[in-house]
């Protein structure tokens, strides 16, 4: 059966490809971080940008993403990997060196600015509970968009990693909490419970039966010399250990960070991360892409002051309270 050349996904998955093959080089070369430069195609390809325009300029539809919900599976994938990636590049023994910025630091930061910004926004007239979980939205950082600029390894970037890595973390108490606050009640504190319960025996489940499964997993792959086969067992530990603790209600970035971890403990980390680096460079890039695409210029346009000042203060807010707690510690 022929392929159909004019479908739309063909032509948004070449649109991708595109993007990735002009955007990594040319940013490389300027020495700038792809995480701009895929973001700024998001918004030039996507239907705010060249897609409006391509009602009547039908050639537009070769340079434009038509089905922008359609990516959003790779999306999350790439959102999965970039954490699997980086815990990979940690172990049980860095983690444990790093409680004290892991718990001290990231829940500091988080807990503090929440505070603040909802304060903020009682003042200027938001409800209190409305206040609450919108100063808990609007604290939290994007680990996709973070962690490839500031890096894992350099002083920032462990204290960076700390505080996503708790963000997180911190993301299934909030979204019950979140729940609570609506005005019906969607959540209560059996059900936080029951997902903490099951959450914890899934991870303890990993973490007991990783290190007798997973070597031999990779055993098996690497004796074939096959990078598809080796590349396939790496895919189908992170998978299933996003889907498993997805499935009892925890975040599947969780699995993604023990799966990392589990791996990490094992003498095929450094083929595991040779072989996924490309696959997770592009998985993220159309994350970045789809998080271009949701930029409405007319919207921005209309409401430009109360969005520069919204993002401006919530900036300065985190910043403020990151510089105080690094001058603390």
């Amino acid at each position: 059966m022929a392929l159909e050349v004019s479908s739309s996904g063909l032509r948004d998955a070449m649109v991708i490809l595109g993007a990735a093959g002009i955007v990594i080089p040319a940013f490389a070369r300027l020495r700038i971080t792809p995480v701009i430069g895929f973001i700024l195609v998001g918004m030039i390809v996507g239907p705010f940008g060249l897609g409006a325009l391509s009602v009547d300029r039908d050639w537009l539809e070769w340079v434009t993403i038509s089905d922008p919900e359609a990516i959003a599976p790779f999306a999350e994938l790439g959102i999965i990997l970039l954490l699997f990636s980086i815990g990979l590049e940690l172990s049980f023994g860095r983690l444990w060196q790093q409680r004290r910025q892991l718990i001290g630091f990231g829940g500091s930061e988080l807990l503090i600015s929440a505070g603040i910004i909802g304060a903020a926004l009682w003042a200027f007239g938001e409800s209190g509970n409305a206040a609450l979980g919108l100063g808990l939205a609007l604290a939290l950082s994007s680990t996709a968009l973070v962690l490839p600029i500031s890096g894992t390894t350099s002083p920032v970037g462990k204290l960076a990693l700390a505080m996503l890595l708790f963000e997180d973390l911190a993301l299934v108490p909030i979204i019950f909490l979140l729940g609570a606050l609506a005005p019906v009640a969607v959540a209560g504190s059996d059900s936080l419970f029951s997902v903490l319960g099951l959450g914890i025996l899934v991870v303890v489940t990993m973490l007991v039966l990783g290190p007798f499964v997973l070597p031999p997993l990779f055993a098996q792959a690497a004796r074939t010399k096959s990078p598809e086969i080796f590349m396939s067992a790496s895919l189908l530990v992170v998978i299933l250990s996003s889907l498993a603790t997805l499935a009892v209600g925890l975040s599947p970035i969780v699995g993604a960070i023990v799966a990392g971890l589990l791996i990490a403990e094992t003498k095929y980390v450094g083929e595991v991360e040779t072989i996924l680096a490309p696959f997770k460079g592009l998985a993220l890039g159309v994350f970045l892409i789809s998080i271009g695409m949701s930029v409405d210029f007319a919207l921005v346009a209309a409401q430009w002051p109360q969005i520069l000042g919204a993002v401006g203060g919530v900036i300065a807010i985190k910043a403020l309270v990151t510089t105080t707690l690094l001058r603390i510690g």
